[in-house]
């Protein structure tokens, strides 16, 4: 086989229904080249190659067979999940689009050096908010690592001022308007909004409530559109039934999702514990299986049966959707998929939960939660608006939060 042909055989997705990139748009033209084929988003970290990238290929075919070597391309892709790919694949492009336009030869462009990438930053500056540069280099660095081509973006004192420099540059129309997480007041108004003798609407309350309570992404719940279920990534009935458990007169219950952002495929142990309140995840959820029961073991956990006596899956969009009709309908601004998740670690964080409990529920390890637990400082004020949180409910969250940081030897301050 070919080099390329290598390549492209660790990108192919045998059990999935084959994906062709389509034309690009206008403002995703490049100078035609044999180092990038048109290829789909999430497969150019791969298949945009360089010089350099050749030549590093061609020493592994010198000393290791093909099958060993589609195999390393086959493993490196799949740390990252199919929409980091797509993510790093666009910033791959605004990087190929920057030196095309000022014709960076493609020998310089990797292993790319500290000043072609403070060039490219400093360019982007005012345009672009910094966590989307951010996430560029991030894919820029990958391409390195999968292309055996030494990073200068780690120590560069002029990267970071560069970068420094456009997040004060950022424009205010990539700034978005601060949205409010999930409280435990508009899960309450979705419930209220709900028809809970409608299945469609039960599966949408029971997701609520265990992306609330159990600090979950939404990807690990429902599917991204509706022919999109794959088993590898997606949790479906086959799991059923679901033991319940009664200890100490509290009732839960647990499942395995198989796959998670963090974890790939080791998945993890989604814990439902029941709660004195109209929101009860565990209600909420053995609801929806009581009111779905003819639909196969092979169909996604959440999908409902439809009133043709027929059944669909819940995807993303329509859970979306549905929450943001009540909660716009009650006063409420739209709200994003994550707000599940942040929202309902502040809300266990106010009730007096331990904070390293609230990292378990939500499946952080320390240092990850520490970086969590900034996003969330950010959003405690937005909670005193609501009947049951008070100032010194949030004084007493930042106060045991402090002392989260001192125990795990993390200085408060650190990034």
């Amino acid at each position: 086989m070919s080099s390329h042909q290598i390549r492209s055989l660790a990108t192919s997705r045998p059990n999935e229904r084959v994906r062709l990139p389509r034309k690009p748009r206008s403002n995703a033209i490049i100078t035609p080249s044999a180092h990038r084929p048109p290829v789909l988003a999430s497969d150019r970290v791969l298949l945009w190659t360089t010089p350099h990238g050749t030549d590093f290929q061609h020493e592994l075919e010198t000393l290791l067979p093909e099958s060993i070597i589609l195999k390393m391309f086959f493993v490196a892709l799949h740390s990252l999940d199919v929409d980091t790919r797509s993510n790093y694949g666009a910033g791959l492009l605004r990087f190929t689009q920057f030196c095309d336009r000022i014709s960076i030869s493609e020998d310089k462009r990797m292993p790319a050096s500290s000043k072609l990438l403070s060039a490219f930053v400093a360019d982007a500056s005012g345009t672009v908010s910094n966590s989307t540069v951010n996430n560029w280099l991030s894919g820029l660095h990958y391409w390195h690592i999968v292309n055996g081509a030494e990073w200068h973006g780690a120590s560069s004192e002029l990267l970071r001022h560069m970068r420094r420099g456009l997040a004060r540059l950022v424009p205010p129309s990539s700034k978005r308007a601060r949205r409010p997480p999930v409280t435990l007041e508009a899960l309450t108004q979705l419930r209220n909004g709900l028809d809970l003798s409608n299945s469609f609407d039960i599966s949408v309350f029971a997701i609520a409530c265990v992306a609330f309570w159990c600090c979950c992404r939404l990807g690990e719940l429902v599917i991204p559109s509706i022919n999109t279920f794959n088993s590898v990534k997606h949790v479906s009935r086959s799991i059923l039934p679901i033991a319940i458990s009664d200890s100490n007169n509290v009732r839960s219950s647990t499942f395995h999702i198989p796959w998670t952002k963090t974890t790939v495929t080791e998945g993890a142990d989604i814990s439902v514990t029941a709660r004195l309140h109209a929101t009860c995840p565990h209600a909420a959820l053995f609801l929806h299986l009581s009111a779905s029961t003819n639909i196969p073991s092979h169909a996604p956990l959440f999908a409902f049966e439809t009133a043709d006596n027929c059944w669909s899956p819940m995807t993303k969009p329509w859970f979306l959707q549905r929450c943001n009709d009540v909660w716009v309908a009650a006063g409420h601004p739209h709200m994003p998929g994550h707000a599940f998740r942040i929202g309902g670690a502040t809300e266990l964080l106010l009730e007096g939960v331990p904070p390293d409990i609230v990292a378990v529920q939500g499946r952080w390890k320390s240092r990850a939660f520490l970086d969590y637990w900034r996003k969330i400082e950010t959003i405690l004020p937005l909670f005193i608006s609501t009947a049951i949180t008070s100032p010194t409910a949030i004084l007493h969250v930042q106060t045991v939060m402090q002392d989260f940081h001192h125990r795990h030897s993390v200085p408060s301050g650190s990034t």
